[in-house]
């Protein structure tokens, strides 16, 4: 009776544990798109806003959606950017770092993913890595650029959209900025429990492709960082095994390369040119 009684209960909580493991799964696999990803729709302004020459460019996906971004030349461009952005908003609100680059005489190629500014569909890992190798055809296609004439740019989640790109093809330079080895690790500082136990939709796992990557490195990153952890970038930049150089700035995540306005521009400026 006692052993019967013990079994019993031992089902009990074993089964209670795998309810709420299973609960957990589902819950975080249902708003896990919305934890990563916050696209607006709504373009608020254009490069015309900030008298820069533009030209709208619409690529179409495997599976037909189209995706739409910029080009922005620069009459003494000699290497050209391509821009990939955070989670957050659409091109529209990166005019920041746009005319950073255009300050640097570089052209710059921004796209959008799907769901974000203009295009179509909705965001996912798959679809976001889809729009890099998209873009960089683009490039190297249509715009016939040298693929030794692009450096990958990416910013916070866009850095791991740059990073699964770089890793694939050999550009002149990769610059990462305020991103993140990947999502697990993230998640293991901010859900140090429950985080055991989660099956992730997205990986986002930079780390597991960092040692392929093969053209120049330079990343950046603030330790005031409050959304992206600054260890987790240096993780990051210790699994890069390529020439590679580590830029420390000021700040939080979605200003700190402007409250490092000077020393962020002359990196970027000896980086673009000594590739």
């Amino acid at each position: 009776m006692i052993n019967n009684s013990l079994k019993k209960i031992t089902w009990r909580i074993v089964s209670t544990i795998l309810f709420i493991v299973f609960f957990l799964n589902a819950y975080f696999y249902i708003i896990f798109p919305s934890m990563v990803f916050y696209p607006l729709e709504k373009l608020e302004v254009t490069p015309k806003h900030w008298s820069l020459d533009y030209e709208t460019v619409s690529l179409e996906l495997e599976d037909k959606t189209k995706i739409s971004g910029w080009y922005l030349p620069h009459p003494q461009a000699k290497k050209t950017v391509l821009f990939f952005h955070g989670n957050g908003g659409n091109i529209s609100h990166r005019g920041d770092s746009i005319y950073i680059f255009h300050k640097l005489k570089l052209n710059v190629l921004i796209i959008d993913y799907p769901g974000y500014g203009a295009s179509e569909g909705s965001a996912s890992e798959k679809s976001l890595y889809q729009s890099a190798d998209v873009a960089w055809n683009y490039l190297t296609s249509a715009k016939k650029i040298a693929a030794e004439k692009i450096i990958i740019f990416g910013r916070s989640l866009g850095g791991a959209v740059a990073v699964n790109l770089a890793a694939k093809v050999k550009a002149g330079g990769i610059i990462l900025e305020s991103t993140f080895s990947s999502v697990r690790d993230v998640a293991d500082l901010i859900l140090p429990v429950v985080s055991k136990v989660l099956f992730y939709r997205y990986s986002f796992d930079s780390l597991k492709k960092a040692h392929k990557l093969t053209s120049p490195v330079l990343y950046i990153h603030s330790p005031r960082d409050e959304i992206i952890p600054y260890q987790l970038g240096v993780k990051l930049y210790d699994g890069i095994v390529t020439d590679k150089t580590f830029l420390q700035i000021n700040g939080g995540h979605n200003d700190g390369f402007m409250q490092s306005i000077g020393p962020y521009m002359q990196a970027l400026a000896k980086f673009s040119q000594s590739i």
